[in-house]
């Protein structure tokens, strides 16, 4: 691996997802954490998958930009929404899966806006990441 660009750092402290607290060493982020009431909790703070989905969609509509740029391609108009799922596994365990939606404005035609979404899934460092360890369905809107 080549020169690191950036390290993040965030510290948990406290119970974890059921009411710890997730802290930067800048303090930008700091938040409460808890198990959303979905999964019979008590709700009311974030908790690691809306983190992860912020992180991995924010940092995968950065890596469509560069690639449309490295193309030439205009980009207009476009969003990434990153869901990601918490599932339960056959053995009792946990494990993630995700769906990264991906909506191009400006009239691009839709089988270049799905190549340009695979060439970011390709260098996105959270795609590359969780690559052969969460499954993740691509679904990429024109309009």
């Amino acid at each position: 691996m080549s020169a690191p660009l950036y390290t993040a750092t965030a510290t948990s402290t406290g119970e974890g997802r059921a009411g710890g607290r997730a802290v930067t060493d800048d303090g930008l982020l700091d938040l409460s954490l808890a198990i959303p009431a979905s999964m019979g909790g008590p709700g009311g703070a974030t908790n690691p998958e809306q983190l992860f989905a912020a992180g991995w969609a924010s940092c995968f509509h950065s890596g469509l930009k560069m690639v449309a740029a490295q193309n030439k391609t205009s980009l207009t108009d476009s969003t990434v929404t990153a869901q990601v799922t918490l599932n339960k596994t056959a053995e009792g365990g946990l494990a993630l899966s995700a769906e990264l939606l991906v909506h191009v404005g400006g009239g691009m035609a839709q089988e270049a806006a799905e190549e340009l979404v695979a060439a970011a899934h390709a260098v996105c460092p959270y795609s590359v990441a969780t690559s052969g360890n969460v499954p993740v369905t691509l679904t990429t809107t024109v309009a």
